[in-house]
């Protein structure tokens, strides 16, 4: 006998309880309303709503794969961020909403630029760049990755957004085929430890791609590449913008100041953690 929709939530909701999924009753809404292409107002209205065989089918084996441990954004394959929805895929990060502290970090600076530009440095899914691009109506933005499977979904979430006509992807290991100079460099690079890398959560470690997430021996190792290398891709007022690692504040900001930066502002999330930076030239403010 097929379930219905209140059935549905319950059994599942039960089973990633009885799995120890943390937030079991969350998940449980995302996948049943994907699985069925239903809504939180149509299990609130129609909680009888029987589920097709096929709804059936595609609910369990989401569970399942919920059970083992993959994300549930990645079984959906999207990911809300800065109020868009953003497409996933294998080469991308999941954006998370620490990220949204880096956006909201640059806006003022954007905002009072005639037409600024930015760089994208690993842009993976598109979502930072996008979302400034669905912000900062004047601003165009070159996201560059060395995925190529990454920027075909950057591409994708760009036209989603409808902001594809001020979106420009390059194919590059992280400098090397950039050319211009830019308003704004913003980057969220790979910054954990690669030692610490084992220990992630499961549902990071081993669904996130790794080269998004190793940043070397200490985690510093894009750090050091965007202080030493991005003063030559910068107007002479620009800026740069990084997501950073926890307590990694002082470190990364010593090796911008060494390379001749400025700390212009830190900001922080809900947690009162400060994962975002923003560092000018000498001759800037």
């Amino acid at each position: 006998m097929a379930l219905s929709l209140a059935e549905a939530l319950h059994h599942a909701t039960q089973t990633l309880q009885q799995a120890g999924i943390e937030q079991a009753r969350l998940d449980a809404r995302l996948l049943v309303e994907w699985a069925t292409a239903t809504t939180r107002l149509d299990a609130l209205a129609r909680p009888e709503l029987a589920l097709t065989p096929e709804q059936g089918a595609k609910l369990d084996a989401a569970l399942q794969r919920r059970v083992t441990g993959e994300p549930t954004h990645r079984i959906i394959g999207t990911r809300g961020f800065y109020g868009l929805d953003f497409t996933l895929s294998t080469d991308t990060l999941e954006p998370r909403p620490d990220t949204e502290t880096l956006i909201d970090l640059v806006l003022p600076f954007l905002q009072t630029q005639a037409n600024p530009t930015a760089l994208d440095m690993g842009t993976g899914s598109g979502a930072i760049a996008i979302a400034l691009l669905h912000t900062v109506p004047q601003l165009r933005v070159t996201a560059v990755d060395i995925s190529a499977g990454a920027l075909a979904t950057a591409r994708q979430n760009a036209a989603s957004a409808g902001v594809e006509a001020r979106f420009t992807t390059c194919e590059s290991d992280w400098f090397a085929s950039v050319t211009g100079r830019f308003d704004l460099i913003i980057s969220n690079p790979p910054y954990i430890p690669h030692g610490d890398i084992a220990a992630l959560d499961k549902s990071v470690r081993d669904f996130d791609p790794l080269r998004a997430l190793d940043g070397g021996a200490d985690g510093l190792d894009f750090y050091r590449l965007l202080a030493a290398q991005g003063r030559r891709f910068l107007n002479p007022q620009g800026k740069i913008a990084v997501e950073i690692g926890f307590r990694q504040k002082e470190d990364v900001t010593a090796l911008f100041t060494t390379a001749g930066f400025t700390r212009a502002a830190a900001r922080a999330d809900l947690g009162g953690i400060e994962p975002a930076l923003l560092f000018s030239t000498s001759n800037s403010s």
